[in-house]
């Protein structure tokens, strides 16, 4: 009896005991799921606008607060979001069909349709706008050149919703990695009644939008330095956004950064030059692999007149003459790599070798001491026993120092150039760029698809360092038309085009290919760093049970 009578209460409290640890796990859950991810930029967030896109900031809150029809995983795959599959496309690569999810919601609870892509990419390319990247979509969407230009209707773009859960677009001609481009924020959807609510304030507060990403924006205004994300109840995967909370705060100085990760106020920080060099061996270091290329743009005209970099034995002399490998040992000094060629490692390989591009293009314009002193030689006949340069790059620490090493290393080797370094905040050198107001800028590029031509083309003629060359041109168009369907071909001519443009022109200096070195809070999973598109992911997030 007694026996029986213990089974019988155990049997009895076993329920009672079970529930209490199940409450005790779920509470254990939302307790992490409240906690807050700390969070750094290097710079500051300009808008919420992603059709307005400037930098890395943008480009990852954009892509935590929005979602487009394609993302990508922690290994770079393609992958659907708010489209429910990969494209339909058509045999002849121009027409891709696009289906949605069914029941996905806007932050104001309004249905997240087809017709908010068209409406988002049209107002892209309509050019009473203006915007920097619209002309990802001149270069791909059929009439898209034709719109920009006033020559066309904004509606005669080639973007079309069939209904509402069906996008159709028409392509000028066939492209190998559009699907991939549809994971860049500029084609992510815009909700239209947020727009003409808001008119010319929207997107310049965290409460003048709407979002459809897995997070929505808090306490953000133009200029701030600070935001939050706060998990997206509407978001239609919100059941695998396992973060509810997200503080970001603007941090230039490395040491600082040290010093708020070891003050546990930051989860990630990013690391560079000393900072990096002496956490090497830190128990929380991490590093991740990028295609993010450092380089310098010469502009060719200010202000409608020639600046000295028209010279293509300036160029070439300026181009050559920088050791890379100093700068990434010593300067830069997280793991960096020194770079020849326009087209970074490990980023894009041969379909039918797998051969990487880079290592089958091979070094395009090596450090050259000697070759580079003959063209300064030339230069100086043309230009003058002296020359002066500015040189513009943006404000946060790693680039300030890259800028001054540059500046020293040239001045070392060429007698009689004087180099200006001028370090202003990321928006601001961004925006003079844009106006071509600089001589040379020390900035970063990363492409925003998966394809060599998305960093080449940023020397096709009508750019904004007032670049050109016919060859050069010629190359890229057939590389655009006649072999988008013949990747070989199309393999060769890209490489020779790098080489025309670096190689026989100088168009620009590239310096080297980041490596993205980090301390992460060993607690912080699904922290995914990307080579394209967005460079950071924050959906995956979450703590350790």
């Amino acid at each position: 009896m007694k026996k029986r009578k213990t089974l019988i209460t155990l049997s009895l409290l076993a329920p009672i005991l079970l529930s209490a640890c199940s409450n005790g796990n779920e509470s254990k859950k939302e307790e992490t799921q409240e906690k807050t991810v700390h969070l750094m930029s290097q710079s500051e967030l300009t808008t919420l606008d992603s059709a307005a896109l400037l930098d890395f900031p943008d480009a990852i809150t954009h892509t935590a607060a929005f979602e487009g029809l394609y993302t990508l995983d922690d290994k770079d795959n393609v992958i659907p979001a708010a489209a429910k599959e990969l494209p339909e496309i058509s045999t002849d690569g121009l027409t891709y069909t696009i289906t949605l999810r069914e029941g996905m919601k806007w932050s104001d609870e309004k249905a997240v349709t087809a017709h908010d892509f068209e409406y988002a990419w049209k107002r892209v390319a309509d050019p009473k706008n203006s915007y920097i990247y619209s002309f990802l979509i001149q270069e791909t969407i059929q009439n898209g050149v034709e719109v920009a230009n006033g020559e066309k209707e904004v509606d005669s773009l080639g973007v079309k919703s069939l209904d509402d859960l069906t996008l159709q677009v028409t392509l000028k001609e066939p492209k190998p990695f559009f699907t991939s481009l549809l994971t860049f924020s500029t084609f992510f959807p815009q909700n239209e009644d947020a727009v003409k609510k808001y008119g010319k304030k929207y997107g310049t507060t965290a409460d003048s939008v709407a979002y459809n990403g897995p997070f929505i924006v808090e306490n953000w205004e133009h200029s701030a330095t600070s935001w939050d994300l706060k998990k997206n109840k509407q978001y239609w995967d919100k059941d695998n956004v396992n973060v509810e909370n997200i503080h970001y705060e603007t941090v230039k100085e490395g040491n600082t950064a040290l010093n708020l990760f070891d003050n546990k106020k930051l989860d990630l920080a990013y690391l560079s030059g000393s900072t990096a060099q002496m956490n090497l061996k830190h128990e929380n270091f991490k590093s991740y692999p990028t295609a993010t290329m450092n380089y310098i743009r010469f502009n060719q005209k200010r202000n409608g007149k020639p600046t000295p970099l028209a010279n293509e034995n300036l160029r070439k002399a300026l181009a050559l003459g920088i050791d890379k490998d100093n700068l990434v040992k010593n300067v830069i000094a997280d793991g960096s790599q020194a770079l020849n060629g326009m087209v970074t490692s490990e980023f894009f390989s041969n379909e039918k070798t797998g051969v990487d591009f880079r290592k089958d293009a091979g070094d395009v314009m090596a450090y050259n001491k000697e070759e580079a002193q003959k063209y300064w030689k030339l230069a100086q006949k043309e230009l003058g026993e002296k020359v002066t340069i500015e040189l513009m790059s943006t404000d946060a620490e790693v680039y300030k120092k890259f800028g001054e090493s540059i500046q020293n290393q040239w001045q070392e080797n060429f007698s009689g150039l004087t180099v200006d370094v001028r370090a202003l905040p990321t928006e601001t050198a961004l925006n003079l760029s844009r106006e071509s107001n600089y001589d040379a800028f020390l900035i970063y590029w990363t492409p925003d698809y998966k394809d060599p031509i998305s960093t080449l083309k940023m020397l096709y003629s009508g750019n904004d360092r007032n670049y050109s060359n016919k060859k050069f041109d010629e190359l890229i168009d057939k590389a655009s038309k006649d072999y988008a369907l013949d990747p070989e071909k199309r393999w060769e001519v890209l490489k020779e085009a790098e080489k025309v443009a670096l190689e026989e022109t100088a168009g620009m200096a590239v310096l080297s290919q980041n490596q993205q070195t980090v301390l992460q809070n060993p607690d912080l999973e699904g922290v995914n760093f990307h080579t394209f598109a967005s460079p950071l992911t924050l959906k995956d997030l979450k703590w350790k049970n």
